[in-house]
């Protein structure tokens, strides 16, 4: 049983930063694959990046070389990295636990509450 909190979003300006974190509770964290989607409003949910448990990465095309997905299993916590941000990049962000990740391929089993991005142009 794994259960995900996010935290670190917020309002910034275009070309700004931020850091998502999602803390994990639960004993079998690491077994996961982890991945963070996001969902503008009247779009689907898309993901962003994944990264495996062996911490291999893998990046939509429209974040590649902006965002950075990491993981610290000791401390059960998630972490997406977002730079140069842009008002495309404005959606609702979660973080997700997958028991398969291929790519940016993933089967889901736990999904975080969300914690809202907004970037102002």
């Amino acid at each position: 049983q794994v259960q995900l909190v996010e935290s670190g979003g917020g309002s910034v300006q275009a070309g700004g930063s931020l850091r998502l974190s999602c803390a994990a509770s639960g004993y079998t964290y690491s077994r996961y694959c982890m991945g963070w989607f996001r969902q503008a409003p009247r779009k689907e949910r898309e993901v962003v990046a994944v990264i495996g448990t062996d911490g291999s990465t893998s990046y939509a095309d429209s974040v590649k070389g902006r965002f950075t997905i990491s993981r610290d299993n000791a401390k059960n916590t998630l972490y997406l990295q977002m730079n140069s941000l842009k008002p495309e990049d404005t959606a609702m962000y979660y973080c997700a636990a997958a028991s398969f990740c291929y790519g940016l391929v993933t089967r889901v089993g736990y999904w975080g509450q969300g914690t809202q991005v907004t970037v102002s142009s």
